[in-house]
Parts: C-alpha cells; sequence; structure tokens
C-alpha cells in the first residue's frame, strides 16, 4: 500500500511556500521586538554553510553522500523531537514509546532527506542573515534569513529557534517569513493518522524518502 504526503518543495523548500498558501496556514508572531541574535543564529549560520556545501557539491555527488554530510548538521541545527512533537499535534504524548521511536527515525531520515533532494545545485547563490533576531513570545526568537541568486532576487527563509538545554535550535521553518512548515505537515500527518493510524504515517514518510533519494534511501 503506498501513502501520499505532500512534498515539501522541490527547489530549496522555497516552492514549498506555494503548498502552504493553498493550505491557508500563515504563521503569525505575536511580537515584533528584536533582540541580539548571535547566539540563536549561530546553527543557522552553520546550517547555511552545510547546504551551501552541498549545493556546489550537486547532483554528481551521490544522494547518499550529501545525506551523510548533511545529518549530523541538521540534527544539531533542529529540535527534531519538537517539530515531530507539534507536527502531529494532540495525538503525540498518547502515542506508545515504541511508536514515538520509530516515527522520530523515520522522521530524521525524511527531513534530512528533504534538504538534500532541494539544495543540490548551485548557480551563484549566497545565503544572507539578519543580525538582529526578532522576539516572537514564549521564549522563541525568530532568525531572518534570505536565499540570494546570482541575478539579485532573493527568497525569505526563516528559522523559529528555542533556547533548550542543548543550546539554540530551530523549531519550525517559516518559508516567505510567514509560512510555517510546522502547520503544513501537521495537517498532512493528520490526514494520514486519521486515515491509517500511524502505519500509515510511517508508510507516507517512507515512502517520501525514497521518493526524494531516488530510491538510495528507504
Amino acid at each position: 500500500m503506498t501513502y501520499d504526503i505532500t512534498p515539501i518543495g522541490r527547489r530549496g523548500l522555497l516552492s514549498f511556500a506555494a503548498t502552504a498558501f493553498v493550505a491557508g496556514i500563515p504563521w503569525r508572531p505575536t511580537a515584533a521586538e528584536t533582540t541580539d541574535g548571535a547566539g540563536a543564529s549561530a546553527p543557522i549560520q552553520q546550517l547555511d554553510a552545510a547546504l551551501l556545501a552541498a549545493m556546489k557539491a550537486g547532483r554528481n555527488t551521490p544522494f547518499a553522500q550529501r545525506f551523510a554530510a548533511l545529518a549530523p548538521v541538521i540534527e544539531q541545527t533542529f529540535d527534531l523531537d519538537a517539530v515531530l512533537a507539534a507536527s502531529i499535534g494532540l495525538r503525540w504524548p498518547d502515542l506508545p514509546g515504541d511508536q514515538k521511536e520509530r516515527l522520530l527515525a523515520v522522521f530524521r531520515r525524511y527531513t534530512v532527506a528533504s534538504y538534500a533532494a532541494n539544495f543540490d545545485n548551485y548557480t551563484g547563490q549566497t545565503f544572507k542573515i539578519s543580525p538582529a533576531a526578532r522576539n516572537v513570545g514564549n521564549g522563541e526568537v525568530v532568525v531572518q534569513t534570505k536565499i540570494i541568486a546570482a541575478d539579485g532576487s532573493s527568497n525569505q527563509l526563516d528559522y523559529v529557534m528555542r533556547n533548550g538545554p542543548s543550546g539554540w535550535r530551530a523549531v519550525d521553518v517559516l518559508a516567505d517569513g510567514s509560512i510555517s512548515r510546522v502547520a503544513v505537515q501537521r495537517s498532512d500527518f493528520r490526514h494520514l493518522l486519521t486515515s491509517g493510524g500511524v502505519p500509515a504515517l510511517l508508510g507516507g514518510l517512507q515512502q517520501k524518502v525514497a521518493n526524494l533519494s531516488g530510491g538510495m534511501l528507504a
């Protein structure tokens, strides 16, 4: 049996914004204050450097190799446990521990595979990070970034950061500065969980990993 799960956009996670607009799921900050973003920006600087390296490696580099290079950086940048819990929503606390472990394992692979598949072509792009982070309440800040093409056009890709025991980690990504990846995933995940429970969600994520990697990863 196969399951459908909405893909994150193919080119640099940017066309993901279009999916979110169709779903009608904006993300609205609760405050607009700014703060020194040095601490919160550090993980994003490391992520952007790794993504740039992956883009320069390009599609001639085996997918598994690009996946392996990105995996540790993405796991250090994101609080994937928190992202998955928020994406599943109210059902998460009631799931058995073994199901949570299986979901987290495949969700990690799905997240890394998404970045490896989408950041695979370099045509002179650069990343620019705003020096000031925006406070949005609840101890979270938004680190604003732009991906600037060689012709000067740009797309905004922001990260909601939370400071925890392991330091600053991203808990959401905002395409065009306002469209929440977690909100879009929550809509997709809810559909799968309603139709087939955890097996359907696992199957959907595994299928997506296979599709993103061209069958190199399952």
